[in-house]
């Protein structure tokens, strides 16, 4: 069944729908007493709307989850995923037994986890974060298909109050309205309360998503006959994404139903009993059964846009092998736009875009064209001035098999953290291409100089930094970036121009830290003092080792451009590597540093408004001056 051949016809009545729907209540109520804990107001309020999604109007098969062409159901209101998980069940999938829902040891965790369980589209809980996942996927959608690698399929999102009151929700929100993505059917559980009362959303929602694009409907969410007409009608928009207001009741049945109260756990064990039995449905249960029946399944073939990924990187190395290198110094952003061009020829499922930085952050290449609302055929996206929102839109298609790639200064990487913590959560290759990496980028002043963000980066759990430092490293980095499936990648890259280092090598890179000089270590003896040093303080290493080789001190120079990667060499390597006395230079917080290094030379104060090299040098970074604390430290002992 392709898009062009859905039912515009009921499969189920509206009574129907109500029994499925009573169905799903009651499972969710027992996987609720099972745990003790869940969120009970929404499993009741929203149980109308999702089955009159699953029941009557989505594409997918239970048998085959990973259907590229199936319709994506997101529930950014993660909270509901007891209600889901009953659904899911109730749908086919293979689901376990729900008394094991936000157990320890179960994949039926308190908030829907991409991975662990079939038909959960991607990690939702932190609000507003499924909405802009969705805006990807609607966007993933339409550039499968204008490729002629699928249909263009639906995605439809169930979203509470907060998603809406998250900046991320407005961020994705105006994004797809701009580029007319009338592909996402959005539900609004609008039943006035949050956690601490009455939701104080916008006085008037429905206007600011009209303001955004929006083609906006309004639905008793318990009446599935009016649900039913909202979504055929939302079908057949021809240019802008739809927006449902679906008022309902929290905790529809409950003893507290309509109240605050009703949002999490109040009930007790005996109440929630009462729940389960007074929405208990055999009849519903036994439609349930009919939806295989009733709907069409994949076509024999269709075309799975995630090529290897292996093929990839084995056709990228021989294109990066005939790159030239040039001989003069070359900001890590403008060879990061060079190694594009060539990456964009061999990856076919690659998708770039910036945060409205494009020239600033080099992510555009000449061989690459705009995606457009009129035509999602190019390849390049420009996300507008939201950050936010092009992380977790980036996570949206690589949930649908696109490569992307985000382009903003590594300052702004803050307003990203949480779609990025959820890239790797997800383990999802996202690239983030992050540049003005430090306070060399000067003129702009100490709002823009990241200190503390490579930091705060290398603390996420699976997420790879990578900060070269010239041409050879760019694109060794890119290598690593395109190499797994798993881990998402930022490629921390320089605004000032930096010279090209004799002694980089690709082998290096790969193992997360390499010797790029060793001098004045005579033969046998290790050298006194090791420098490690990132991407721009690299350079500068080697010329504080020149010093130091003039008095008579031996030093190696160590490139680190990605300290995840070599914290997983071996023992025997690690100590080969970091010989002596161990140095760290890194213009950024010196915190984290002490894991590898004796003594640590970074700045961990705000940097100052002018030019980069006065900013770079007053904040200690200058080479004579390094040279000689650490000669006077290795004249105290």
């Amino acid at each position: 069944m392709t898009n062009d051949q859905r039912p515009t016809t009921i499969m189920f009545t509206s009574k129907q729908i109500t029994q499925m729907a009573d169905a799903a209540r009651s499972r969710a109520m027992v996987a609720i007493r099972s745990a003790h804990s869940g969120h009970v107001g929404i499993a009741l309020g929203a149980a109308d709307i999702m089955t009159a999604i699953f029941a009557n109007h989505l594409r997918f098969d239970p048998k085959q989850p990973g259907w590229p062409d199936r319709d994506r159901f997101v529930l950014s209101a993660g909270h509901a995923s007891a209600l889901l998980y009953s659904v899911l069940q109730l749908a086919g999938y293979d689901i376990p037994d729900l008394s094991g829902f936000r157990k320890f040891g179960t994949p039926l965790a308190g908030h829907p986890e991409y991975g662990f369980l079939p038909g959960v589209e991607t990690s939702t809980g932190p609000l507003g974060q499924g909405l802009a996942n969705a805006a990807g996927m609607a966007l993933a959608a339409k550039m499968r298909a204008a490729r002629g690698w699928g249909d263009e399929f639906k995605t439809y999102v169930l979203c509470s109050d907060g998603d809406f009151m998250e900046g991320v929700g407005q961020e994705s929100v105006a994004f797809a309205g701009r580029y007319r993505l009338n592909n996402l059917i959005v539900f609004w559980d609008d039943n006035g309360i949050s956690i601490d009362g009455p939701a104080l959303t916008d006085l008037d929602l429905p206007l600011r998503m009209r303001a955004a694009g929006w083609l906006v409907m309004r639905v008793n969410g318990h009446k599935p006959a009016e649900i039913n007409a909202a979504i055929e009608k939302a079908k057949k928009s021809k240019n802008k994404p739809v927006f449902i207001q679906a008022n309902t009741t929290i905790g529809l049945g409950a003893p507290n139903r309509g109240t605050a109260a009703a949002h999490a756990l109040t009930l007790n064990d005996a109440q929630l009993a009462a729940l389960e039995q007074k929405f208990k449905s055999a009849d519903g249960e036994k439609l349930w059964k009919e939806i295989e029946a009733k709907r069409g399944g994949p076509a024999d073939k269709k075309v799975n846009i995630q090529s290897s990924n292996d093929e990839n990187v084995e056709r990228l190395s021989i294109d990066l092998s005939s790159i030239k290198y040039p001989l003069d110094p070359l900001s890590t952003r403008e060879a990061g736009g060079l190694v594009l061009e060539h990456v964009v020829k061999n990856i076919p499922n690659i998708v770039g875009g910036s945060a409205d930085l494009t020239e600033s952050t080099f992510a555009r290449p000449e061989n690459m064209r705009d995606i457009t609302p009129d035509d999602f055929s190019g390849n390049y996206m420009h996300y507008g001035v939201r950050e936010h929102a092009m992380a977790a839109i980036m996570n949206g298609l690589s949930l649908c098999g696109f490569r992307p790639y985000g382009g903003t200064f590594l300052v702004f990487s803050d307003y990203m953290r949480p779609a990025m913590r959820l890239s790797a959560f997800m383990r999802q290759p996202v690239i983030y291409l992050l540049s003005h990496d430090s306070i060399a980028l000067g003129e702009d002043g100490p709002t823009h100089q990241p200190i503390e963000h490579l930091t705060a980066l290398r603390a996420i759990p699976n997420m790879n930094v990578l900060r070269p430092a010239d041409m050879a490293e760019v694109a060794a980095c890119w290598e690593i970036a395109l190499s797994g499936n798993e881990t998402p990648q930022c490629l921390i890259l320089s605004r000032q121009k930096l010279p090209q280092i004799a002694g980089t090598s690709a082998a290096g890179v790969k193992r997360g830290g390499y010797i790029v000089k060793e001098r004045g270590a005579k033969s046998g003896k290790s050298p006194q003092f090791t420098i490690i040093a990132t991407g721009s303080e690299v350079s500068l290493a080697v010329e504080i080792q020149k010093i130091l080789d003039a008095n008579g001190v031996s030093a190696r120079v160590v490139s680190m451009p990605s300290v995840e990667i070599f914290r997983l060499q071996g023992e025997d390597y690690k100590n080969r590597i970091l010989a002596g006395t161990v140095v760290a230079l890194e213009a950024g917080a010196t915190f984290g540093w002490y894991e590898f290094a004796d003594i640590v030379g970074g700045t961990d104060t705000f940097g100052a408004s002018g030019d980069g090299a006065s900013v770079y040098k007053n904040c200690g970074f200058d080479a004579a001056a390094i040279a000689e604390e650490i000669l006077n430290s290795q004249k105290k002992h």
